[in-house]
């Protein structure tokens, strides 16, 4: 029976992977052809580096990038706003597992609106980031402002995108998996409320989702609406850990799809698993 178990685990994961990653038989052709030849560009914030500052150096990469495009990122924590441009792919982030680099800003949603209030944007396709913090450094919400307080760490736009060993540190909002094919693992996500949103289509493995709530709380806020949206979060062998009554998400929009499997749950989750915000036409 052990043996089963564990074939039904690899067959669910497996499963899982093909359908949130759509993983093909033959790599994509581009990414062959940019993986044969590939070039490192370093960030140095003592400027013993080609770039003082990120955003120097993703302005570096030439509209049209045709090649894998590592820009290795040394310690310290650079404060600046980055994005990276569609037109950009092929685009890694890179930093050191024992000494990681913070990429953090402090926008809100009141200056910037909720996505682009984020401290880095991907726009590009085909882009990896690894031993990577990518914080957003606004001050906690006090709860006396109905909007604007949202504060994002990371958007992820680009389809084709995985994350390896990164943190992203925020209160409300705090990751923006907005829309395309993701792949997380090794990641940890903090933040008070939806702190995991958007209407990317994902695999998150091996994560630790770590909620800072002191009330009632959402981890994530999916955002398909429409039944043939093919978006959705899949968390496997992840743990929730935290503060908080804190539910497994909310009834963002009318499609909301993610999946929990083989995943700890703490104390902090709410029994119910799920909140309706009162729309109980979207209980499924």
């Amino acid at each position: 029976m052990a043996g089963r178990a564990a074939l039904l685990v690899t067959v669910l994961v497996l499963l899982i992977v093909q359908l949130v990653l759509r993983i093909d038989a033959a790599l994509d052709p581009a990414l062959v052809a940019a993986e044969k030849s590939f070039k490192v560009i370093k960030v140095r914030k003592d400027g013993s580096g080609d770039f003082k500052t990120l955003r120097d150096a993703v302005n570096s990469v030439p509209s049209g990038n045709t090649k894998r495009t590592i820009i290795y990122i040394g310690p310290g924590e650079y404060k600046e706003k980055v994005t990276v441009e569609r037109t950009k792919p092929f685009v890694t982030f890179y930093g050191s597992s024992s000494n990681t680099p913070i990429l953090s800003y402090d926008g809100t949603a009141s200056k910037y609106g909720t996505v682009n209030s984020a401290s880095v944007i991907v726009e590009s396709n085909i882009s990896w980031r690894v031993n990577i913090i990518f914080k957003n450094s606004a001050p906690k919400p006090d709860g006396k402002k109905l909007n604007g307080e949202q504060a994002v760490a990371m958007r992820i736009s680009g389809d084709k995108a995985a994350f390896y060993n990164c943190k992203f540190l925020g209160y409300q909002d705090t990751l923006c998996d907005d829309k395309g094919n993701h792949f997380f693992q090794n990641c940890y996500i903090e933040g008070t409320v939806d702190f995991v949103f958007g209407d990317g289509r994902s695999l998150y493995l091996g994560s630790e989702l770590h909620s800072i709530a002191e009330g009632e709380s959402a981890i994530t806020a999916q955002g398909k609406e429409q039944s043939g949206d093919d978006g959705g979060f899949a968390f496997v062998h992840c743990k929730i850990t935290g503060t908080g009554n804190t539910y497994l998400g909310r009834a963002w929009k009318e499609r909301a799809k993610v999946v929990f499997a083989y995943t700890y749950m703490g104390t902090l989750v709410n029994p119910e698993g799920w909140s309706d915000k009162g729309f109980t036409s979207r209980d499924e």
